[in-house]
């Protein structure tokens, strides 16, 4: 795929993989804008606002969700769901996410998609949104999105999950839109390959990177909201990261670093850890992902 002129060239810290994979989702992300309506913006025109996906937005793994839903119309079977199942118990008891195990998830969803169309996929995450994801959605993280709203900032989410489903869930929930994985397709159908590699870690901060130079945003006006250490270089490029519903190991970095903790899990206000909240800055990301939890209907 041809890489439009206002992609920023590669980073020495970050992987060409990572990199492809963050300016193709920046890519996604800005088509998806230009299709939207048109809509007044207020406010600081250079602060936008980044929220990862998975037990930051919304409580568990969107992949998860998903594959129960391609489950309950065939798409699989029941050993698979099982193996969807145990993943998401494991995400939860450990509080963090495992490379290997990412990585499991990436080479099924790959499988699985291919030769499947888009637009088949995306009226399904319809469905299963109302289903499965609609009622997880945390609500004090949805309120901080809207603030960034109500001050006429745009918001992102910036996630490992498909495109199609983060995409849904932005629009859904009122957002800009998203910035994920992006799965090639050819001719509307999945040829089974990524573009770059899944929009994780290293990955998402390029992905912001890239977006918020294409939108002209500065980042150090900008906010970005995390679950995971794995997103430590994305809360990192902002001047407002935020910990939400943290891990362990991103509490802790948090703590030393002076960030903001917010833990919606145990009903406890917001913790102030160091800076003072800006109301109405944030961070632009958003998603586009493909490579989802699906499988080849059984024939």
């Amino acid at each position: 795929m041809a890489v439009p002129s206002w992609l920023t060239p590669r980073r020495r810290s970050a992987t060409a993989r990572s990199v492809l994979a963050g300016e193709a989702a920046a890519e996604a992300a800005r088509k998806q804008e230009e299709e939207a309506p048109e809509f007044p913006v207020a406010g600081d025109t250079r602060a936008a606002a980044f929220f990862d996906l998975d037990n930051t937005v919304m409580q568990g793994a969107a992949l998860f969700h998903f594959g129960r839903g391609l489950y309950k119309r065939r798409f699989f079977r029941k050993s698979e769901l099982v193996r969807f199942a145990w993943q998401q118990a494991y995400f939860r008891l450990a509080g963090s996410e495992n490379a290997g195990h990412m990585q499991d998830a990436r080479d099924s969803a790959l499988s699985i998609v291919q030769g499947h169309r888009v637009s088949e996929l995306t009226a399904i995450g319809e469905e299963i949104y109302d289903e499965y994801m609609a009622g997880r959605i945390w609500p004090g993280t949805r309120a901080l999105a809207q603030a960034h709203l109500d001050a006429g900032q745009k918001v992102w989410l910036v996630t490992a999950a498909p495109v199609e489903t983060a995409t849904i869930i932005a629009r859904r929930l009122g957002l800009t839109g998203a910035l994920g994985t992006v799965a090639e397709s050819v001719g509307g159908v999945y040829t089974g390959r990524l573009v770059g590699e899944p929009l994780h870690g290293p990955a998402k901060a390029e992905a912001v990177r890239a977006l918020a130079a294409a939108e002209r945003l500065e980042l150090e006006r900008c906010a970005a909201y995390s679950d995971s250490a794995n997103d430590i270089p994305m809360l990192s490029l902002v001047g407002y990261p935020y910990a939400i519903n943290p891990d362990s190991r991103l509490r802790t970095h948090a703590g030393e670093m002076g960030w903001r903790l917010r833990d919606y899990r145990t009903g406890r206000k917001a913790a102030k850890i160091g800076i003072p909240a800006a109301a109405g800055v944030g961070a632009a990301a958003g998603g586009a992902a493909a490579a989802v939890a699906l499988h080849r209907r059984r024939r």
